[in-house]
């Protein structure tokens, strides 16, 4: 860019050679008193012609610079770099490349003068010179070359952004696969000893039918396996395009709680667990992974009243407007500490000692990708609790 730079210059300055020769008062001098020289010789016919012609010569020479300055050097398409001549006054003499009727002749002055020196120019009017000043910017060219590295930078950022976008779809379009396969394995696997397990409970049941305690025991196996076989049925639905059933989402909510109080014993302290759903509230969901998403909030509530200590309450809450529908879990455990809040939802990521990470995940895949809502964080205190919201279309 340096050498363009050095090229406008060296042009900038032959112009200012040829608007100096076409406009010092000295050369129309000279052509007058040339032609007057002429004019005398004429009358003396016993000069020699040779001495005329000479003169005439001259005369012709200066009138091919003429040319050259105004025809080859001086016109609007040669050197497109705006120019302004100044005299020594201040006053603009000359303008080129300059819209003179919006200009603000002393901002781009001092402009110019900040990129480049200005040419001087000297004009002789008999018993006087005038000095100029050509004050010169840059051409579009060199403007362009001026930002060019920074459009380089720009399209380097970009096809990076790009790359790195590309690069974790295709990971997470890995994992995805790898979660996909994982589950439906899973659910093939347990599929059959299921089978078997309903046959051997059966073939129990009608050994025992004098016995109502072992009856009732066998009654809450098969209500587990039962169960069980509903958790395979999730992890074949993982992967797959779900059905979405416009349904009450109160028998969801309390086949949970059901399901988890029987459970919460094993925390071997008392834990209140309230609801606060209205019978009406109705969402398009998949009830079964629906469930299994509430199913995993809760569990993650009942593990953090493990380390918390005072009143041990679970309550779930759901509310709706007129787009969205609200459900709250709130616990009183021992809270999520701040510097993880970005971190639970992640795949693996556990804070417990045999944790594996994989509850909360779920939960937001369920929630957000199958089912087009939201799962976040709404409020946690270390030692004082945890909300946790859902957020779906109405």
């Amino acid at each position: 860019m340096n050498k363009i730079m050095e090229q406008e210059r060296a042009s900038v300055e032959l112009w200012a050679k040829a608007f100096q020769h076409n406009v010092d008062p000295i050369h129309d001098e000279v052509s007058r008193k040339l032609n007057g020289v002429i004019l005398q010789l004429e009358r003396y016919p016993e000069l020699p012609d040779s001495l005329s012609r000479l003169i005439r010569e001259a005369e012709a020479v200066k009138a091919t610079n003429n040319f050259v300055m105004t025809e080859i050097i001086q016109p609007e398409d040669l050197f497109e770099i705006p120019v302004i001549v100044v005299d020594e006054h201040g006053f603009v003499s000359a303008t080129r490349y300059i819209d003179t009727e919006r200009a603000d002749y002393e901002r781009i002055i001092t402009s110019f003068a900040a990129l480049h020196e200005p040419i001087p120019i000297t004009l002789t009017d008999r018993d006087r010179t005038i000095q100029l000043l050509v004050y010169y910017g840059e051409s579009a060219m060199i403007q362009y070359l001026r930002y060019f590295p920074f459009l380089q930078f720009g399209i380097l950022v970009l096809l990076l952004g790009v790359g790195y976008i590309t690069y974790k779809s295709i990971t997470r379009s890995e994992q995805s696969n790898l979660w996909v396969g994982m589950t439906k394995e899973a659910a093939h696997q347990l599929g059959t000893p299921l089978s078997s397990m309903y046959g051997w409970i059966q073939l129990l049941r009608d050994r025992n039918q004098d016995s109502d305690e072992n009856l009732s025991i066998l009654f809450e196996i098969e209500n587990d396996v039962t169960r069980l076989k509903g958790i395979a049925e999730r992890f074949n639905k993982i992967g797959s395009q779900p059905e979405l059933k416009r349904v009450p989402i109160e028998p969801i909510i309390d086949d949970v709680l059901s399901y988890m109080e029987r459970r919460l014993p094993s925390l071997g302290r008392s834990v209140e667990v309230e609801k606060s759903v209205d019978g009406s509230l109705k969402a398009s969901i998949n009830p079964e992974l629906f469930q299994w998403a509430i199913e995993n909030l809760i569990k993650n509530s009942m593990d953090a009243m493990k380390e918390a200590s005072g009143d041990n309450r679970i309550s779930i809450r759901a509310v709706k407007d007129d787009r969205q529908l609200f459900v709250d879990v709130e616990d009183t455990g021992s809270g999520i500490d701040r510097k993880y809040l970005r971190e639970i939802f992640k795949p693996g990521f556990s804070t417990k000692k045999r944790g594996w990470g994989l509850g909360l995940s779920l939960t937001r895949r369920i929630i957000e990708e199958y089912h087009n809502g939201k799962v976040f964080v709404l409020s946690s205190e270390p030692k004082q609790g945890t909300i946790i919201r859902i957020i779906l279309p109405a």
